[in-house]
Parts: structure tokens; C-alpha cells; sequence
């Protein structure tokens, strides 16, 4: 089946973010429609809109869309058929070394928009650092929280505008690195694969455990109860 290019497919109306909530599925089975321009360019606003530790944006978000990579990326991941099946998939990435990077772009823009004072920013050039190099080892760690945020960001956007997702979390992370051409960098992990694209399936929710099976008071020997 060929896949078909609307000229838009946003939703006059999205779902607000409770229903999006109730309502997602991780969607296994995906129809060929593309996704139009505009809700891709939509999807990736309200990713990005993710919160980040140091507000660092430290993710990288790779969109596989071209047939031969969206192979070669669903071979990384043990032949998983959604990423052949979905327009396109969100590769979440994660830079352990944003936080070297130069951050003139995010001051200014801070700046810009009043979030931030000249002097907050002096704080932050000064701490950013500090902190960062204290968490050593964990910088990986903290990058890849932080992509997880944008995925979840980008799973309840997509299902508030009438598309569907599949977080993934079964694939080979050098593998995968070698699809986006990221072999050569040492200091990016991936985080997460989600394709995402128009449900061909409808699937049940098969429900959550009661409160006081995970869901704890102060203490883990204190369970909410509702």
C-alpha cells in the first residue's frame, strides 16, 4: 500500500492531556499514512517543550523516515515490525557533554523572553559546571532522564493529536548508533525508540494494580490506599 502525504491532519479539536493519558496504548501495528508537516513540525514544538535539568535541552532527536534506515533501524531492534510500519520514528538521544557545549543560544533566549536575569545567568555559568562535573559518571544518567521526559512529552502530544506510539526499549544501543551515525560519539546514548504514526490496531488497556501494590506514603512501608 502506498502511503498517502495530506496536506494536513492536525485535529481541530486535541485531546486534552487527562484523556490523552487514559487513552494511550503502545501501538504495535501501524497504517502507511504519512504524517503531514505541520503535525510533524507540532509534534516536535510540544516535545522540546520537555523541562530539562539546567533547562541543558541536552537530548537529541533523531526522526528516521527514509524506507532503507527505517530497516536497517528495525533490524537494531531484533526486527520489530512498528518501526518498517510507522512513518516515522524518534530516536531519543542523549549528550553527556551538553553541558560543555556552548550555551550562549539558551542565555540569550532567556533572556529575550524574560525568564531569566542577567544575573541568573551569571549563576548558571558558574554552577552548571560545578554540578555537572560533581555527577561524574551520572552525566549519562541525566542526560537520558532527561530525553525520557521529551519521550513521554512526545507520546501524550502525539495521542492529543490523533496519532498513536510505541515506546521501545528492545534494541542493540550500538546498533542503533551506527543507523543515525552517531558510532564515532562516545558520549551519546540512546535512550529510547518510539515510532509513532496512525494506529492500524485497537488495543485494550490491560489495567494497573491497585494503589497499595506501588504507590507509597513518606515511607515504602506505608502504602496509599485512595
Amino acid at each position: 500500500m502506498t502511503a498517502t502525504t495530506p496536506t494536513s491532519n492536525l485535529l481541530a479539536a486535541p485531546l486534552d492531556v487527562p484523556s490523552a493519558i487514559a487513552q494511550r496504548r503502545a501501538i504495535k501495528s501501524f497504517k502507511p499514512d504519512a504524517i503531514a508537516p505541520d503535525l510533524l513540525k507540532r509534534l516536535i514544538e510540544l516535545t522540546v517543550a520537555a523541562p530539562s535539568s539546567w533547562n541543558l535541552q541536552d537530548w537529541r532527536i533523531i526522526l528516521v523516515q527514509d524506507s532503507s534506515q527505517k530497516a536497517a533501524l528495525a533490524e537494531a531492534a531484533w526486527n520489530q515490525e512498528q518501526i518498517s510500519q510507522a512513518p516515522v520514528t524518534f530516536v531519543f538521544a542523549a549528550d553527556a557533554t551538553a553541558w560543555q557545549k556552548d550555551r550562549t543560544p539558551v542565555f540569550e533566549q532567556a533572556l529575550q523572553n524574560e525568564a531569566w536575569t542577567p544575573q541568573s545567568v551569571e549563576y548558571f555559568k558558574s554552577q552548571v559546571p560545578q554540578f555537572q562535573t560533581a555527577l561524574g559518571d551520572k552525566n549519562r544518567e541525566y542526560a537520558i532522564k532527561d530525553a525520557m521526559i521529551a519521550a513521554t512529552h512526545l507520546m501524550l502530544a502525539a495521542e492529543s493529536l490523533g496519532l498513536s506510539t510505541c515506546p521501545m526499549n528492545g534494541w542493540l544501543e550500538d546498533k542503533v548508533k551506527e543507523v543515525i551515525g552517531a558510532t564515532d560519539d562516545p558520549n551519546l546514548a540512546i535512550a529510547l525508540l518510539v515510532p509513532v504514526g496512525y494506529a492500524e490496531e485497537s488495543r485494550p488497556n490491560p489495567g494497573r494494580l491497585p494503589f497499595h501494590y506501588n504507590v507509597f506514603v513518606d515511607r515504602v512501608s506505608n502504602p496509599y490506599t485512595g
